[in-house]
């Protein structure tokens, strides 16, 4: 079976009853989608991270990142930014009035937050919970693929880290296997976000490239060179972790510096740094 994305024709194999594509949506039916056929991004190639907004890519930019509610970047490979781990804060009240059971609560009731970005938690630890919750965000990874975007980062994989005890490494992985399993029945690529224990296992969770932030100052590369290869985007935010990692990794991976808000290319404190260190053309 086969869709067109960006002018191109993608094809996926999607079990005996397969997957049908429409201007609306993604359904399935049967084992999900080979991922024999899914494109990662182009291997060490250079890449722009826009969270914080999208704007025009740099000249050379091969790979593109924007988050699920912006538009695809045209004429480059677009990956679809989603928080699948945790509550976006701007729809926390959503999820408190339709989905109150499926945020992460401590045994006093009370929520549990990811108190750098001040987003709650996902409750992923049980098969129940998972699949409620692969159900909602499995319609923003059809609508990522419905709007053109040809892979999707579902972000904060970590999440089982802040999670107070509640949640670990083992409730991560389930539930990521079971959103790979839907990128992969619309066609997209999926990534592993950060989480460097878990590279080992890319191939049994389905996972396709990585999105690495601080792996040079982390001393991670390696570990996500080795279950990825080129198929790497890295993201430093400090200039000096990006100049060893550029030294270092450059001829391997694809390495970025921005600035840590992500900002827009017109607003102050904009940052971007390609690496181009032994870069293949």
């Amino acid at each position: 079976m086969g869709h067109r994305l960006n002018g191109r024709t993608r094809w996926f194999r999607a079990g005996a009853a397969g997957c049908v594509l429409t201007a609306a949506s993604l359904s399935c039916q049967g084992p999900s989608a080979s991922n024999e056929y899914i494109e990662p991004p182009p291997a060490h190639g250079a890449f722009d991270y826009q969270l914080g907004g999208a704007y025009e890519p740099p000249a050379g930019t091969r790979t593109v990142v924007r988050d699920r509610e912006a538009r695809p970047a045209k004429g480059v490979y677009s990956v679809c930014y989603v928080n699948a781990f945790q509550a976006q804060p701007q729809e926390l009240s959503w999820w408190r009035k339709r989905h109150d059971d499926l945020l992460l609560h401590d045994r006093e009731g009370a929520e549990i937050v990811d108190q750098d970005w001040g987003e709650a938690l996902l409750d992923i630890s049980t098969s129940a919970q998972r699949s409620r919750l692969a159900a909602i965000v499995g319609e923003w990874i059809d609508s990522c693929a419905v709007d053109g975007f040809q892979a999707v980062e579902p972000d904060n994989l970590d999440s089982y880290t802040r999670s107070e005890g509640l949640l670990d490494r083992r409730d991560a992985a389930a539930f990521a296997e079971l959103l790979a399993d839907r990128a992969h029945a619309s066609g997209l690529a999926v990534a592993q976000k950060n989480t460097a224990e878990l590279a080992s296992q890319d191939k049994r969770i389905g996972f396709d490239f990585a999105v690495a932030e601080e792996c040079g100052r982390h001393d991670e590369c390696g570990v996500y060179e080795e279950a990825y290869g080129s198929h790497v985007l890295a993201v430093e935010y400090r200039a000096a972790d990006f100049d060893a990692t550029c030294r270092h990794w450059g001829h391997k991976l694809s390495v970025l510096l921005r600035d840590r808000d992500l900002r827009r290319a017109d607003e102050h404190g904009y940052l971007y740094r390609a690496c181009t260190a032994h870069r293949a053309e």
